[in-house]
């Protein structure tokens, strides 16, 4: 039996790793010793969310496609904190976030507030989540050296289901 598809996207603005920065992320990942219940985050999901957006029906994501289009300027990050943040997180920090990842940020919040699309109240703080339910976990001491050139930003779509997963929905540069 066929499924219609979904009315609503499950979307997020990421900023999603090329080869290099991946490589150096997967090395970052399997450096740290897991418990059994750690839910490493597969290879091809790992990325930066910018901001998490939810649930809109599919007949605005034309206007919001258009609409998160901001002016973009290329960065680069270096990498080297590995934390384990409450309730079993792990993650990994930036050294520090660049001026221009922040004007980003902002200028994303803009836009999503235009499109009376929501927003979160917390601060940003730039990560990668490397695995998930990983309380107990020891993160490395230190890990390969990464710099990340962001050359752009991506709309996305969070699909569920075992065959879910993410898809780009718009690359802006």
């Amino acid at each position: 039996m066929l499924r219609a598809p979904s009315d609503t996207a499950r979307l997020f603005l990421a900023l999603w790793p090329g080869p290099a920065a991946r490589e150096g992320l997967l090395g970052w990942r399997d450096a740290w010793r897991w418990p059994p219940s750690a839910s490493p985050v597969r290879d091809d999901k790992l990325h930066i969310t910018l901001h998490f957006i939810g649930n809109v029906h599919r007949d605005r994501l034309s206007e919001v496609t258009d609409g998160l289009a901001v002016p973009f300027a290329a960065f680069e990050m270096s990498f080297g904190r590995a934390t384990l943040w409450p309730h079993g997180l792990a993650v990994l920090h930036p050294h520090a976030a660049p001026v221009r990842l922040l004007q980003l940020h902002a200028s994303l919040r803009v836009a999503l507030q235009q499109l009376d699309l929501p927003t979160e109240d917390r601060a940003f703080r730039p990560h990668v989540t490397l695995a998930r339910r990983a309380d107990g976990a020891t993160p490395p001491a230190d890990g390969p050296a990464l710099r990340w050139r962001v050359r752009g930003y991506e709309l996305m779509e969070s699909r569920p289901g075992v065959a879910g997963g993410y898809s780009v929905v718009q690359r802006y540069a």
